[in-house]
């Protein structure tokens, strides 16, 4: 639709089931899916083709950095997703949104600041996100 470029699917390979509490870092390449709880970060490897995927059961008590996220749960932290996000209608966000291209439905919550870095921008884009979120909102006429 309107010249979009088609996501290549990653295939899961990493899952945390319902009724599963992971306390700790998550570090990952390929898919992760997310039924669960993850009481931790949760960051795809430096150059791995990565995706993350969080079912309306799923719940992130922790910062997110994946270049592409599919939420239809809750994130309580920050979201770097470089390359795409998409919150379907039941996520819920309490934190930043940082991200390169947002699908957004009607019913999504981010209780945060939505802030465009894409992966490919200025260096430290996705390095230091209070700063940017801090920047953007002391000059929102600058635009």
């Amino acid at each position: 639709m309107w010249g979009r470029r088609r996501r290549r699917a990653v295939r899961v390979t990493t899952l945390i089931g319902r009724g599963t509490t992971v306390v700790g870092d998550v570090r990952f390449r390929g898919g992760l899916h997310v039924d669960g709880v993850v009481s931790g970060n949760i960051v795809a490897e430096e150059g791995a083709e990565a995706m993350l995927t969080v079912s309306e059961e799923g719940r992130i008590e922790g910062e997110v950095r994946v270049p592409v996220v599919v939420l239809n749960g809750t994130v309580l932290g920050d979201v770097h997703a470089g390359e795409h996000i998409e919150l379907a209608p039941k996520a819920r966000v309490s934190g930043n949104v940082y991200y390169g291209v947002i699908e957004m439905a009607a019913g999504a919550e981010v209780n945060g600041s939505l802030v465009h870095a894409p992966a490919g921008g200025p260096a430290g884009a996705l390095t230091d996100g209070r700063e940017r979120a801090e920047a953007a909102e002391e000059a929102p006429g600058d635009r």
